[in-house]
């Protein structure tokens, strides 16, 4: 792993921890979405993410190809550019089904 490659990669599973703790009292997608400033927290949080993505090196991802750079990537951008059009039980599945799996097998990696 390149010496640019850890720092981001540590990015990445800051926010992704950051997201996991903002939402860890909230019960459903409804309350997630009525609460702005989480909500707004949690957008953030996985366009930080996105943004981290692109500056990781092609031969790191490359070699770490279970875990789904593009689609993280792409959410960030639709995130970004489509912020209002987001549906925050989309967002909330995410979070719940998605996230933990990811986080293991970023901190994985990271080792």
């Amino acid at each position: 792993m390149s010496e640019k490659d850890l720092p981001t990669l540590m990015n990445i599973i800051d926010s992704a921890n950051k997201i996991k703790a903002y939402v860890k009292n909230i019960k459903n997608a409804d309350v997630f979405f009525e609460d702005e400033k989480t909500f707004d927290a949690v957008m953030m949080n996985f366009i930080i993410m996105g943004e981290s993505v692109s500056k990781l090196s092609d031969g790191f991802k490359s070699k770490n190809k279970s875990i789904p750079w593009n689609k993280i990537k792409d959410f960030r951008n639709l995130i970004a550019h489509d912020y209002f059009g987001i549906d925050a039980e989309e967002v909330w599945q995410i979070i719940k089904k998605h996230l933990p799996k990811l986080l293991m097998d970023l901190k994985g990696i990271s080792k």
